[in-house]
């Protein structure tokens, strides 16, 4: 088991129950070093002052927030410590709340939280009464001397919790949302149509990240020495007519499910004939 990154409580009422946090993801991050191609000497970094030129010490630096173009302020270590967030090392449930009414876009980060030791019996507890209700339950919680949102959800019997941004975090989609266009009856049933034969259920395992298999890919055949070519570039095309765009997707499509109907069927009555009737055996 992994070392856990928090500890602390899951708070609701006067019932407390001890948790442990670790990471739900790992994310397929390639970490490179900054070397000097010359002798492959590590390449470190100065803290140099950009008005002289000359490194400064660390005694010698201050954080300081910027309020307006020229003007700031310095925030020295005892104005962090007067600003940490209160509630110490536990999750204060606030809300139980059906999961669906949450928009993702409001998701951070997701982390499982397990048990402490002795605590098995009151976590079993939440988990069951959390799946009974088939709510997710909202709060609060300091980590890293920062106050988060959370949202706690129970998945395959384990506690989730899900980082959330604040609500003031979330930009309006209004900055981006484009004036109405005219979409003809037509264009928009075809796009139905489309989306239609693209539906489906969502399944994880279909989706794979190609750029970092190309990427280790390439790295493992440098290491074994082989020449690694860059692919050729394609010249975009221009976008073709809407129309005709979702005539030719709707036509690609039917193809693919025809070709897919067809295996299907012909799978099936293979199946069929080798289960036909009763087995001779040889000699009788």
């Amino acid at each position: 088991m992994p070392r856990p990154i928090w500890s602390g409580t899951i708070s609701f009422g006067l019932v407390a129950v001890p948790v442990r946090m670790f990471g739900a993801i790992s994310e397929h991050k390639l970490r490179f070093r900054l070397l000097h191609r010359k002798d492959e000497g590590p390449i470190g970094y100065e803290k140099v002052c950009k008005l002289e030129g000359k490194p400064v010490s660390d005694d010698e630096i201050v954080k300081a927030y910027e309020f307006e173009k020229g003007e700031v302020v310095y925030v020295e270590d005892e104005d962090f410590e007067a600003a940490q967030a209160e509630g110490g090392h536990a999750f204060e449930i606030t809300d139980f709340v059906a999961v669906e009414e949450i928009d993702p876009i409001y998701f951070e980060r997701s982390y499982y939280l397990a048990p402490q030791d002795g605590g098995e019996k009151v976590y079993t507890l939440l988990v069951r009464a959390m799946e009974d209700a088939g709510l997710a339950a909202v709060g609060t919680f300091v980590m890293r001397d920062r106050e988060h949102l959370g949202c706690l959800r129970v998945r395959d019997g384990v506690i989730t919790l899900e980082r959330m941004y604040f609500a003031d975090e979330i930009r309006p989609a209004e900055d981006v949302r484009p004036d109405r266009a005219r979409v003809s009856k037509d264009e928009l049933e075809m796009a139905a149509s489309l989306i239609e034969r693209f539906q489906g259920s969502f399944d994880p395992k279909k989706y794979s990240d190609t750029y970092t298999d190309r990427l280790v890919d390439v790295i493992r055949r440098k290491q074994r020495g082989e020449e690694v070519h860059e692919a050729p570039e394609v010249e975009p095309e221009e976008a073709p007519d809407l129309m005709e765009a979702l005539r030719a997707s709707l036509e690609a499509r039917k193809g693919t499910r025809r070709r897919s109907t067809t295996h299907r069927a012909s799978s099936s009555r293979r199946s069929s004939r080798s289960g036909r009737g009763p087995r001779r055996t040889a000699g009788r």
